[in-house]
């Protein structure tokens, strides 16, 4: 089962906030990092260091697998 890390989670939502910024006078967070947070809030509430991927919701998933592959293509990345 694959799992990703609170620090995996937290740098997915910044690459998010970066790309999309907060709007409006709410600074609501764009729909992929909103989805990610959803998570992140969940492990810090259970004191989580991890968290198997197949327990997001699709939307999550999918923003991290975006965010995965950006990272993929990054110059100097491993």
């Amino acid at each position: 089962m694959l799992s990703i890390s609170i620090q995996e989670l937290e740098a997915a939502i910044n690459y998010w906030r970066a790309q999309t910024p907060a709007q409006g006078e709410e600074a609501q967070l764009s729909k992929e990092a909103s989805s990610l947070a959803k998570p992140y809030a969940l492990m810090i509430i259970q004191g989580s260091q991890r968290m198997p991927i197949e327990m997001m919701d699709e939307a999550a998933r999918s923003a991290l697998a975006l965010y995965l592959e950006a990272q993929k293509n990054l110059p100097n990345s491993n």
